[in-house]
C-alpha cells in the first residue's frame, strides 16, 4: 500500500510540473492596468502571420495591419494598408519604410520594424476591430472589454495558463 501511495504521489507531482511548462506559442491579449488579468489567446499553430483589421474612427475606412510572429517571440510589422491619408494615417514613407499607392489603396511596408509587444485600446465605438489568423476572423469587440487596453504579445503558454485563459475562436 505504501508503494502505491508513493507511485501516486510521483504521478501527481510529474503531472503538475508538466501542466506548468509553456509549450504552445500564441498571440496573447492581456488587460493592462489590472492585477487579475485574464489571458485571451489565439494559438499560432505554425501559422505565424496575422492581421489586425479595424475601421478608422474618422475616415470610416478599413485599415489592415499585417504582422508576423518571429521565432524570438518578437512581433514584426510587415505592412499597413489603408485608403485615406488624412488624420492619423501616413501620407509618406519614413526611413526604413516604402509607400505604394495602387487602385486607391496605400500600402506602407516596413523594412525591419520589430517590437516585443504593443498596446491595443478597445474603443467604445461600434466600428470593426478584428484579429485575422489562418483565414479566420475573431471579432475582438465581442470578446474583449470596451474602454480597456490590452498588451498584445507572442507568448508560449502552459496547459495551466490556457485553462485559466480564454481562447479566441472564430465567431
Amino acid at each position: 500500500m505504501n508503494k502505491l501511495i508513493r507511485i501516486l504521489f510521483v504521478i501527481i507531482c510529474v503531472s503538475t510540473v508538466l501542466c506548468m511548462i509553456p509549450y504552445e506559442r500564441s498571440i496573447t491579449f492581456v488587460e493592462t492596468r489590472s492585477e487579475n488579468s485574464i489571458i485571451y489567446y489565439r494559438p499560432l499553430e505554425n501559422i505565424d502571420e496575422f492581421q489586425i483589421i479595424y475601421t478608422h474612427s474618422i475616415h470610416l475606412t478599413d485599415v489592415y495591419e499585417n504582422y508576423v510572429a518571429l521565432p524570438s517571440n518578437a512581433i514584426q510589422l510587415l505592412s499597413m494598408e489603408y485608403s485615406d491619408v488624412a488624420i492619423g494615417m501616413p501620407g509618406y514613407a519614413e526611413e526604413g519604410q516604402t509607400l505604394h499607392y495602387e487602385n486607391g489603396i496605400y500600402k506602407l511596408q516596413y523594412d525591419d520594424a520589430k517590437v516585443n509587444n504593443f498596446v491595443l485600446h478597445i474603443g467604445n465605438v461600434d466600428y470593426r476591430l478584428d484579429l485575422q489568423h489562418k483565414n479566420e476572423t475573431v471579432e475582438l469587440k465581442k470578446i474583449l472589454t470596451r474602454g480597456k487596453s490590452y498588451d498584445v504579445q507572442i507568448q508560449k503558454l502552459s496547459f495551466y495558463e490556457k485553462m485559466k485563459g480564454v481562447e479566441l475562436n472564430e465567431q
